[in-house]
C-alpha cells in the first residue's frame, strides 16, 4: 500500500469530478473489492455483505437506467440538474454496488433469537464499514469516489439487468474514477465537543 493507514483515511474524500481514464487494471479493482469483502468485519461473522462491480458498458447502463427512472418522477422543468448529476456519475470509470444478503440475516435471527432485532442493524453497520474500506482502498489506488443511494428506486431494474438474487438488498452505489478536480475544503467541528476521554 502506497500510503500509510492514517494518510489513507485523511485522503478519502467525496469526489464528484471523475473520468473514465484507467488508473489501475480491472483485475486490480476486483482484487481490492475482493479483499475488502473478505476482511471487513460482520456481527457473528455473518458475512452478509455482497458486492457487484460494474465496469465499461455495465457501469454506463446503471446510470442510464437511474437517469430514466428519475425522469419519471422529477418534474420536467426541474430535471436538468438531475440529468447533469447522473451524467457526472456516468462519466466515471466504474461503480461498486453494495448489497446485504437478507437470507443470511434471517438465518442468524432464527439461530440467535435473543438478538433478532439487532441483526438488521448490525448488517447495516457492517455494510457501512465495507463501503468505507472499499472507498479508502480505491483512493489508495488513485481513484476518487462518492457514495450514492438511489435505492429502492432502481432495485428492480438492477436485479433484472444483472440477474441479482432476490434476497440481495441494494444498500448503496459507489461511482469511482480518476479525479478531474480535487475535493473542496472541509470544515471540522471541535474534537473537544465530540470526544470524551476518562483516565
Amino acid at each position: 500500500m502506497a500510503k500509510d493507514f492514517y494518510t489513507a483515511i485523511e485522503h478519502r474524500r467525496t469526489i464528484y469530478g471523475l473520468s473514465k481514464e484507467a488508473v489501475v487494471s480491472n483485475e486490480r479493482i476486483q482484487e481490492v473489492v475482493n479483499h475488502a469483502v473478505k476482511h471487513t468485519p460482520s456481527a457473528f461473522n455473518s458475512q452478509s455483505a455482497r458486492a457487484v462491480v460494474l465496469l465499461g458498458e455495465h457501469h454506463d447502463k446503471l446510470w442510464d437506467l437511474t437517469k430514466e427512472t428519475l425522469r419519471k418522477i422529477v418534474p420536467e422543468d426541474q430535471f436538468a440538474p438531475t440529468e447533469e448529476k447522473m451524467n457526472s456519475f456516468r462519466s466515471a470509470y466504474g461503480t461498486v454496488l453494495f448489497f446485504e444478503d437478507e437470507n443470511v440475516i434471517k438465518s442468524f435471527q432464527e439461530q440467535f433469537a435473543l438478538y433478532k432485532d439487532n441483526f438488521p442493524i448490525w448488517s447495516q453497520q457492517s455494510s457501512g464499514m465495507l463501503q468505507y474500506v472499499v472507498w479508502t482502498a480505491l483512493e489508495t489506488e488513485g481513484f476518487g469516489a462518492s457514495l450514492q443511494h438511489y435505492n429502492p428506486l432502481i432495485d428492480d431494474q438492477v436485479r433484472k439487468e444483472w440477474n441479482i438474487p432476490s434476497n440481495w438488498k441494494l444498500i448503496a452505489q459507489m461511482p469511482f474514477g480518476k479525479p478531474t478536480a480535487p475535493a473542496g475544503d472541509k470544515s471540522f467541528q471541535s474534537l473537544e465537543d465530540r470526544v470524551k476521554v476518562f483516565k
